[in-house]
């Protein structure tokens, strides 16, 4: 009786694996996360993370991806740039591109300070200069205080020059703090009130940055501490403060990628959301290429900036990019009729992250259909929140699709959504794909402590994701 109840549990039951169990070829596991930490150290912006995309693309002579605005039309291996924040990587396949294309889409951008165009100011209460700043994405204003922070982005200056900043990374540079309130004067200040969120402990506008303290020597000027900030930046950059109007400026953690785990099996780090995707993604291309395969169908990996705050402008999602890349593939006699056909032939992957179970917060999550890390790689049906609202829900043939392309590569794989029903919920690129009438999916790795400086992955889970975006990309 028991060895036929196990059998029908065997033939009938979803199974859920571990993905250390499962894998054959750990020494790869760790190889390539090793390879992947240096990545995301380099790619603190979403300027930094299109050049490095770009870099290591242009790298190997063997790829030979050339620019797009450079090659003829019949170049089979395209690089497109947008601005400088996004970057689309083209493979032309054998079929006709009106067959369709496998895209796999990430962005590159994720929650950080922004500092506003006027962003010095002497605070006369505290005898300091500080960096006022704007948050970027969904956060929790409380965690980035207390902890270094880093500055990169441009300044455009009068003449048109751009002036690359970065200030806090090495070690011999100083880096920039946001001061908490130490916890004998908080009882007041930062009390909880039933009706309060713990987000609102930290409001935006006290997110000010130390930037400096001592004053100019020139006693007869105003505001010396500051004026000791800016003359500081313009003896190393060049810049006045009138600069700092055309500028693009943000505050980033300056922790270091650190291994997590006395196994070391996960991976600690800024922007994993969602520059582990980005990152799977472009190495699952850059291998196919490097061992000289041509695909059936034409394959391409787009990187889009402003996910983090809707997909909203010239370098996201639902910018024309997608649509002059398209363009440009199909040469001089493209339509619209023609753009639709390749839309609804076309298959995508959204790849964007999930979120892996805490195991000090698991209640907000249904943990039937939950992803934990270590589990492999996670699919979501749908995105959104509530009933489905602002959502992308891929139809059952799609996951048909998709689930089949896991199981015949033996690639680990789980299916869950982002918590419970009514906890809340988040959306991806993937409805403005489908809205081309694209068939799209969510997929992608779990990650631990999502937006906040820090967040957590498992190389398992990251190694299974690129076997994934590879076999999709090969996939007729």
């Amino acid at each position: 009786m028991k060895e036929g109840k196990n059998k029908l549990e065997e033939k009938l039951l979803l199974k859920r694996e571990n993905g250390w169990d499962k894998t054959g070829d750990k020494k790869s596991v760790f190889e390539f996360a090793e390879e992947y930490k240096v990545f995301l150290d380099k790619s603190r912006t979403e300027r930094l993370c299109a050049e490095e995309i770009v870099q290591l693309t242009k790298s190997c002579k063997t790829y030979g991806f050339m620019f797009a605005n450079k090659a003829g039309l019949d170049y089979e291996k395209l690089i497109f740039v947008n601005r400088g924040k996004n970057v689309a990587l083209v493979l032309k396949g054998k079929k006709p591109i009106e067959e369709g294309i496998n895209i796999i889409v990430s962005h590159i951008d994720s929650p950080s300070l922004h500092l506003k165009q006027i962003p010095v100011s002497e605070d006369g209460n505290s005898g300091t200069a500080i960096f006022r700043t704007h948050y970027y994405g969904g956060i929790k204003k409380y965690q980035w205080v207390s902890r270094p922070l880093a500055l990169y982005g441009v300044i455009v200056k009068q003449d048109g020059k751009v002036v690359n900043v970065s200030i806090g990374k090495e070690k011999d540079e100083p880096v920039l703090f946001i001061p908490d309130l130490l916890p004998h004067l908080a009882n007041k200040a930062q009390k909880l009130s039933p009706n309060t969120n713990i987000s609102d402990i930290i409001p935006g506008e006290k997110l000010c940055a130390l930037a400096g303290s001592i004053p100019i020597e020139d006693k007869e000027a105003k505001e010396r501490i500051k004026l000791n900030i800016l003359n500081a930046l313009y003896e190393k950059y060049g810049i006045k403060e009138e600069d700092l109007i055309s500028s693009e400026l943000m505050l980033v953690p300056a922790d270091d990628v650190r291994d997590v785990g006395l196994d070391r099996s996960m991976i600690m780090g800024y922007g994993h959301d969602d520059k582990s995707c980005a990152y799977t993604s472009l190495r699952a291309l850059l291998d196919i290429v490097g061992n000289n395969i041509r695909p059936e169908r034409t394959v391409a990996v787009f990187f889009f900036d402003k996910e983090e705050i809707g997909s909203e402008g010239n370098t996201s999602a639902s910018s024309t990019f997608l649509e002059e890349v398209m363009a440009r593939l199909q040469g001089r006699n493209t339509d619209i009729e023609r753009n639709l056909r390749v839309f609804r032939n076309s298959r995508v992957i959204s790849a964007d992250v999930a979120a892996g179970v805490n195991p000090n917060w698991p209640e907000p999550n249904e943990m039937t259909n939950a992803d934990k890390i270590g589990y492999g790689v996670c699919i979501k049906k749908f995105t959104g929140h509530g009933g489905k609202y602002e959502a992308s829900d891929a139809n059952a043939e799609f996951v048909g699709f998709v689930r089949n392309i896991l199981n015949k590569n033996n690639i680990t794989w789980q299916s869950g959504e982002m918590g419970k029903v009514d906890e809340g919920g988040g959306g991806t690129i993937a409805k403005i794909f489908a809205k081309r009438g694209m068939e799209v999916i969510d997929v992608g790795l779990p990650v631990m402590s999502m937006h906040a400086p820090s967040e957590i992955i498992s190389k398992v889970d990251l190694y299974e994701t690129y076997r994934f975006y590879k076999a999709f990309l090969m996939e007729v």
